[in-house]
């Protein structure tokens, strides 16, 4: 191992066993009521330190469940559990990735589409971009039941709702960025162009489209995040028989708060695997076009 590579994993190591630290601290303060509930409706016996944590530690319904407790959950979910039956998280996960997948690319589509028109038409950049900005201030837990209710009204359900309600939260990060980055070329650079009589669209291919291409792959890792969000969003509203949502939604109603905490790990590993593959897609094109990575 490199000390660059030393030097960057210590610190993430350090935060993240800090982090299981508190919260190992955490469950033992909010479990801690119920525990001493049991222990008064029991024969009075003392009970030691060791037998304590262990009996703290392994409640069948925590309020809050312990790492390790959480981590035996989500590997019985993703390896013990047949992939095609409601049990299993990768289940829950695929409805939940294929709802994001497509989502997100409507997102980016709709995103690149509207920084193309923001910042060749100057009425478009005045008129549409607040509203751009305006329809991000509105919660998406307000507008996801209504998605959902009105499509299903005109007999589209399933994916489309969720994927519509995950366009929503994906498009803004690449509209803002790609219209930065479709401006980033200076002004020398414009008129040099100018000067060879380039028309518009060489101006936009061989010059916009090239130097907004970092901002469109860090545009669209903040998209796909929101992406992701969208789609458990989205599964909350409609009680559907698969998905990241319906899962926390299940969990919530029947007190499997191991399951609540399971079904989050692994949409943050989904968000991460996700993010990783933008980034191994920016560094191959980099690498296609002549850039650094």
């Amino acid at each position: 191992m490199t000390n660059s590579a030393r030097h960057s994993i210590v610190p993430v190591a350090v935060v993240v066993l800090a982090i299981i630290a508190i919260w190992y601290v955490a469950a033992i303060m909010l479990n801690l009521p119920w525990q001493q509930s049991v222990y008064a409706r029991g024969d009075g016996a003392e009970v030691g330190p060791l037998q304590f944590l262990s009996d703290i530690y392994s409640q069948q319904r925590p309020v809050m469940p312990a790492p390790h407790q959480v981590a035996v959950e989500f590997y019985n979910s993703v390896f013990n559990a047949n992939p095609s039956t409601p049990r299993s998280l990768i289940f829950h996960a695929w409805i939940t990735l294929s709802a994001t997948g497509l989502g997100f690319i409507f997102g980016t589509l709709l995103g690149i589409g509207l920084a193309v028109l923001i910042v060749h038409n100057r009425a478009m950049d005045r008129s549409l971009m607040p509203w751009i900005i305006a329809s991000q201030t509105i919660p998406i837990l307000a507008i996801a039941p209504m998605v959902v209710v009105v499509l299903n009204s005109v007999g589209l359900t399933g994916l489309i709702p969720k994927a519509l309600i995950s366009t929503y939260l994906s498009f803004f990060p690449v509209v803002v960025g790609m219209v930065k980055g479709f401006r980033s070329p200076e002004a020398i650079h414009l008129d040099l162009m100018r000067t060879y009589n380039a028309s518009g669209n060489q101006v936009f291919w061989k010059l916009r489209w090239p130097a907004a291409i970092p901002y469109l792959f860090t545009s669209m890792k903040v998209g796909v995040a929101a992406s992701l969000v969208g789609a458990i969003v989205g599964e909350l509203p409609t009680g559907a028989a698969g998905g990241l949502g319906s899962r926390l939604l299940a969990g919530s109603y029947y007190g499997q708060t191991t399951q609540i905490w399971a079904a989050l790990l692994m949409a943050a590993a989904l968000s991460a695997a996700l993010i990783f593959a933008i980034g191994a897609i920016q560094t191959f094109t980099s690498k296609m076009m002549g850039s650094p990575a």
